[in-house]
């Protein structure tokens, strides 16, 4: 098959599978609290009228220091408020939202965009979560079906091989947390970023973040402290201050003391109004604590084995890929090494006392 063909043969497998997509897209609802999913991207208050390059310029972009492994995907990311709307940081850890909050996220590989999930909070307080499919062409995006796509062909993705996710998958991840917005937070748009972030994107010239919300007044009751001392997280080093930043963005929505996550004691999400209580609560559920799930591949007991990264059920957990025993357990296909590698740096380091530390 030649070149042209090839790709017309391409081209026409897509057009079929969008297609199917607005076929499989969910009705309107008829409930006055809920907002209708719109079928495009360009409909979604993102874009200017006309575009679906140019961003509105009542919408944000925001980088958060501490970024969730997503398979080596590039991402993009923007918040939009609603007018006169504000963000009520009375609880430093979870946030409150003014309804109509709309969030962006962008994934691409090698230049081309994959998808565009949005996350809105509805007049009803519950917040909404859609993920948009892009054309071949680029010029829009169209409504996923709410089961998600598995194992969807994309040659520029890693395995060439890409999944979208279900609604149940998004909410399954973003409700186990204090709050369902995860990367637009204190710790993550603190201006005391982390240098030793795990691929940390820097901070964008138009980036908001956590002073130019306060500057701008539309974070209100947040801790004084924070316009001289920016929140951080609480680290006996570098490498273990840049090793629980990971641990947070990429466990800590599920594994914390909210109530909404797992019920397990393990406590990864650390706290931007108390780092030096999250750190010691992170280190006591998981230094040499015995972790519950069992599996022959497990070498070790402990969920961590304090300078031994190989008998760590928290290492062997990251490291692999098998269903049953992978963590996180949606969202990659790929172990992410270089987290992998921060993260048994860490434990390397870390002495058998250390959780008996206040």
């Amino acid at each position: 098959m030649d070149a042209r063909l090839r790709c017309h043969v391409i081209a026409r497998r897509f057009a079929l599978l969008l297609a199917a997509l607005c076929a499989m897209a969910p009705a309107a609802s008829q409930d006055d609290d809920v907002e209708a999913l719109p079928e495009r991207l360009s409909a979604t208050g993102l874009y200017v009228d006309g575009s679906t390059t140019q961003v509105r310029p009542d919408v944000w972009r925001f980088t958060p220091q501490y970024p969730l492994w997503s398979d080596g995907a590039d991402k993009q990311r923007w918040i939009r408020l609603p007018a006169g709307g504000v963000i009520d940081a009375s609880d430093p850890d979870a946030w409150r939202f003014p309804p109509g909050t709309r969030l962006w996220k962008e994934f691409s590989h090698g230049g081309q965009r994959i998808e565009t999930r949005v996350i809105a909070l509805q007049r009803n307080g519950a917040w909404r979560y859609a993920t948009y499919v892009w054309n071949a062409d680029g010029s829009d995006a169209i409504l996923a079906p709410a089961g998600g796509l598995a194992a969807w062909p994309v040659g520029v993705a890693p395995q060439g091989r890409y999944d979208v996710p279900a609604r149940a998958d998004c909410t399954s991840c973003h409700e186990g947390a204090a709050q369902p917005v995860l990367g637009f937070s204190a710790l993550q748009l603190s201006s005391d970023r982390d240098a030793g972030a795990a691929h940390a994107q820097p901070r964008r010239a138009d980036d908001i973040d956590l002073a130019g919300l306060i500057a701008r007044g539309v974070l209100r009751n947040a801790p004084t402290a924070w316009t001289t001392r920016p929140p951080r997280i609480a680290a006996a080093s570098p490498t273990e201050r840049a090793a629980l930043g990971y641990l947070h963005a990429n466990c800590g929505h599920c594994h914390n003391r909210s109530g909404n996550g797992v019920p397990l004691r393990l406590t990864l999400a650390q706290s931007a109004l108390d780092p030096e209580t999250s750190r010691h609560d992170t280190l006591a559920s998981a230094v040499a604590v015995e972790g519950r799930y069992r599996a022959p591949a497990l070498a070790g007991r402990h969920l961590i084995e304090p300078r031994a990264p190989a008998a760590s059920v928290l290492d062997a957990r990251m490291r692999s890929r098998q269903p049953q025993l992978q963590m996180p357990p949606l969202g990659t296909h790929l172990v992410d090494d270089a987290g992998l590698a921060l993260v048994e740096r860490w434990i390397h380091h870390l002495s058998p006392s250390e959780e008996k530390q206040p």
